[in-house]
This record gives C-alpha cells, structure tokens and sequence, in this order.
C-alpha cells in the first residue's frame, strides 16, 4: 500500500474528507445538543451528550443507501440521524418533545453558520487549483454538506462532492473512492485523498490503490512521517 506520494507519479486529482479536515463545527457539538434541549424541556450536560453523542455515532451503521432510489435519499438521511440522536438521549428518556427538538437540530447542522472552515483552508485550495488538479470531496456525510460548503465558500473550489448517503457507499470501502476516480477518469496512483481518520480515509484510501495522507493538527508540522499531515498546507510541499 502506498503510504507517500511517489515521485514518478503525476498527481491528477486530490479528494478531501469533509468533517475534521475542511470544515468543524463552529461550536462543540455537546453545546449544540444541549443548549437546543434545554428549549424542549430537557436538561442534560454539554459533556454528557458529547461523549454520549461519540459513542453512539462511533457504533450506528454506515451512512449510505446502497440501492436507493434518489427521491428517497433525503428521508433516509433524516430518519438515519434521528435514530443516532434518539439513542444519544436514551439515558435521558422519557423527551416529550424529541420530535420537535429533532426537527430543530437537524434544521441547525444544515446551515453554514453551524460550521466552520480549518484557517488554512481557501488558500490551500486556491495554490492546488493553480496546479491543474481536480479537486473533489469523498465525505461520510449526507446531502446536507454541498449547502455547507457553498455557503462557507469553499464549494465551488470542487468538481464534486461525493457523499456516502448518495453514493451509496461509505468509507472505508473501496467503491466510493472508485466512484470519484470513475466520474474523473483518474487512476488510483494519480490521485491522493486527504482525511482525519486512520481507518476511513488513510486505510481505505490506500486499500482502494490511493497515495492517502492523515491530516492531524496537533501533531508538529515537522515533516517527519511520509503520510501525516498538520496543516492542508503541507500538501502543496509533498506535491513539489
């Protein structure tokens, strides 16, 4: 499995992950539960539903739809987090007004506002698209995250944003990174996918024929290990 960006091998298109490699959510997602449960009738610890919130998501299945018709897409993706949410609060049940609060929380991690761009995010984009590279997102996420990224002004950088829910696949299978590569006609030596998980996006990356780096902020930006990363911007050195 490559584990560095061979030196013979042209780079043609560079995916990124979404959440925890473009984008963070603007507040911790224990405040967010907690302070629009507090509107609904229910009090319960930003800590508490962080951890809570971790473990359940750690353990819900693949957000994807293999077979889904597309007009189905949207409400699969709805009733998908409003299980994982419904498991978050089960130690606080009953929630009389769960409905409602989910309705709310949902509606909130769909605007822009509820996210936030990494610092070095744009600048990163604008030099590799003076690169004459493809740039694409491969995202365990749902359709939801194209609105997000237009409105924090980094969609149209990207040729694509493949998501699980749509593609039908999640990370790490292999089938969703073949799907980019297939919509841009790029082989897996030529392309290099870049994300915070080990499993997900290093892994699968590689186990799919991808050159793979592991974006991990509070490492040092020391250059020392071939596929880790601290700063997106790093990517621009290992590229020259």
């Amino acid at each position: 499995m490559p584990s560095e960006i061979p030196s013979t091998a042209r780079t043609k298109a560079i995916y990124f992950d979404a959440a925890g490699t473009l984008i963070k959510p603007a507040r911790r997602v224990g405040d967010s539960y907690s302070t629009i449960a507090a509107k609904y009738g229910r009090t319960v610890s930003p800590s508490d539903l962080f951890d809570r919130f971790h473990v359940c998501f750690d353990g819900a299945p693949r957000l994807a739809f293999p077979n889904a018709a597309p007009g189905e897409i949207e409400q699969l993706e709805r009733d998908w987090w409003k299980t994982l949410v419904a498991q978050v609060f089960e130690p606080w049940n009953p929630f009389e007004n769960f409905d409602e609060y989910f309705d709310e929380l949902f509606a909130y991690f769909a605007e822009p506002s509820a996210w936030a761009l990494y610092p070095e995010v744009l600048d990163t984009l604008s030099e590799l698209r003076h690169r004459d590279v493809t740039l694409a997102v491969i995202s365990n996420f749902d359709s939801r995250l194209v609105r997000i990224l237009d409105g924090l002004g980094a969609g149209s950088w990207f040729a694509d944003v493949f998501v699980s829910s749509r593609v039908g696949y999640a990370k790490p299978d292999r089938q969703i990174f073949d799907a980019a590569l297939g919509r841009h006609g790029v082989r897996p030596g030529n392309a290099i996918h870049v994300g915070d998980s080990e499993a997900n996006d290093l892994q699968g990356a590689q186990n799919a024929g991808l050159n793979a780096l592991l974006i991990d902020r509070s490492r040092p930006a020391d250059g020392s290990a071939p596929d880790r990363i601290a700063s997106l911007r790093e990517i621009i050195a290992r590229l020259d």
